[in-house]
């Protein structure tokens, strides 16, 4: 199998607002860890789509 060199997926770059209190939690969480405000967030919202689309199973097979 031969190297391939990985071609990152697109992006685009979106403004958003968070509270001061928020921005200071994020920002202690990710101290001293090789993370990026920005990787921090991307993940937390895979994270919560990845939790909506479990509960949408589970509220299917439910019915």
């Amino acid at each position: 199998m031969a190297f391939k060199i990985p071609k990152p997926p697109s992006s685009t770059n979106k403004s958003i607002r968070f509270s001061n209190n928020m921005i200071q939690e994020v920002e202690a969480a990710i101290r001293g860890q090789d993370c990026t405000f920005s990787a921090f967030v991307v993940a937390a919202v895979r994270a919560a789509l990845d939790d909506l689309k479990e509960q949408e199973k589970q509220e299917r097979n439910h019915s």
